[in-house]
């Protein structure tokens, strides 16, 4: 006889475990669609941060890197960065960056931004940064976001604007003075040539002494008017609009023309010792005249700046190979060894507010690039420093 209360319970127990395997399919089903969407999130997250062209990095406390951006791995190419501090990748250094805003965003809890200089694979690489504090409930240490946006480029161009802008100021402000000065010149040399021929008159009319005195004095005038002359001449030269063609140019005669234009200052300036040494006879080079004074100019303008106004500065060409050079060496007060590495970067400078922006030795170091030279500093602090620039012969 079929016991029915347990046919019946069985019954029911069959169907429990039915709806318990058909909700856990479902649930499976769920968790599957979840993790598909997560996935998904994963994905696109992922490509969204591989989709910005600055590099990205997540820093602990210790500035330890705890992950970083595909840009990231561009920019140092078969490096693994977790784990290592990102001070000894971007400076090469084991102590942390005093100015670094990684520091400053835990400190304040804020976004913090700054600009800096890394030598990277053998080249200075200017990088703008933003500094963000990361704070996560769940995790117990802080976490800073970095983004480093390489502006390299685009300050180079901007040094390269405001040095065009400055060139054409100045320009215009030669032709101004060549025309204020030129002519009360012609007047006071027409006047001296003047007394001179009417000395002739008077010769037997008065003293000897007193006329040999004239003489002296007229030839005097007429001497510096022609000199000022010069001056007006080697200025407008200077800030002449750049050619496009290079032509053979005598680097002896654009290190005479640039001293002329700062006769003044070493004047000035009574207790500075200025030394030349023009080697003879000198190769040509092929070159731009006006853009090569300007790179003399720079070099010597910082040279009197280091002495400050009491020490030596020396001027000299040499021949060297197939080049020739010039090499522009002061007793100042030297170049850190921190700062050498940025000394051709557009915008650095150590000089007071006032006395330069520095974009001078960014300029000298693309000019001397396009004249297929080079430029070397040598400097030891307290000593002084020696710059210099080499470049091809005209027959090469």
């Amino acid at each position: 006889m079929v016991n029915h209360t347990r046919l019946h319970d069985l019954i029911g127990i069959e169907h429990h475990k039915l709806n318990f395997f058909q909700e856990l399919q479902q649930n499976i089903k769920e968790l599957k669609e979840i993790n598909r969407e997560s996935e998904d999130q994963r994905c696109e997250i992922t490509a969204i941060l591989d989709g910005i062209t600055d590099v990205m990095m997540v820093l602990s406390e210790n500035m330890e890197i705890i992950s970083v951006n595909r840009i990231f791995e561009k920019l140092f190419p078969g490096i693994n960065p977790i784990g290592k501090k990102c001070y000894s990748l971007f400076r090469d250094t084991e102590k942390p960056c005093p100015e670094c805003p990684a520091f400053k965003s835990l400190s304040t809890n804020a976004v913090c931004k700054d600009t800096a200089i890394f030598r990277i694979d053998g080249k200075n690489m200017q990088f703008d940064m933003i500094a963000s504090p990361l704070r996560n409930p769940e995790v117990k240490e802080n976490r800073i976001l970095i983004f480093k946006r390489d502006v390299t480029m685009e300050k180079e161009y901007q040094a390269k604007f405001y040095q065009a802008e400055k060139m054409a100021t100045i320009g215009v402000l030669a032709a101004g003075v060549a025309h204020e000065i030129n002519n009360p010149m012609a007047a006071v040399a027409g006047f001296a040539e003047g007394i001179q021929r009417r000395l002739t008159r008077l010769d037997e009319s008065i003293p000897d002494d007193l006329a040999e005195d004239l003489y002296d004095y007229t030839n005097t005038i007429l001497k510096e008017c022609l000199r000022c002359q010069d001056i007006v001449k080697t200025l407008l030269s200077f800030s002449r609009p750049v050619a496009s063609e290079f032509l053979p140019v005598d680097l002896n005669q654009v290190a005479k023309d640039t001293l002329r234009l700062l006769d003044h200052q070493f004047r000035r300036y009574q207790h500075i010792n200025l030394n030349m040494e023009l080697t003879s006879p000198l190769h040509h080079i092929y070159g731009n005249e006006a853009q090569l004074k300007q790179v003399v100019l720079n070099l010597l303008t910082n040279a009197v700046d280091a002495v400050e106004e009491k020490g030596d500065i020396s001027v000299r060409t040499f021949v060297e190979d197939d080049h020739v050079g010039l090499k522009v060496c002061d007793s100042g007060c030297g170049i850190p060894e921190e700062n050498r590495d940025m000394l051709f970067e557009p915008f650095f400078t150590t000089k007071k507010v006032g006395r330069g922006i520095g974009i001078g030795l960014s300029t000298c170091y693309n000019i001397v690039r396009e004249h297929r030279g080079e430029i070397i500093v040598d400097s030891e602090v307290g000593i002084g420093s020696c710059f210099t620039v080499r470049f091809p012969t005209s027959e090469n």
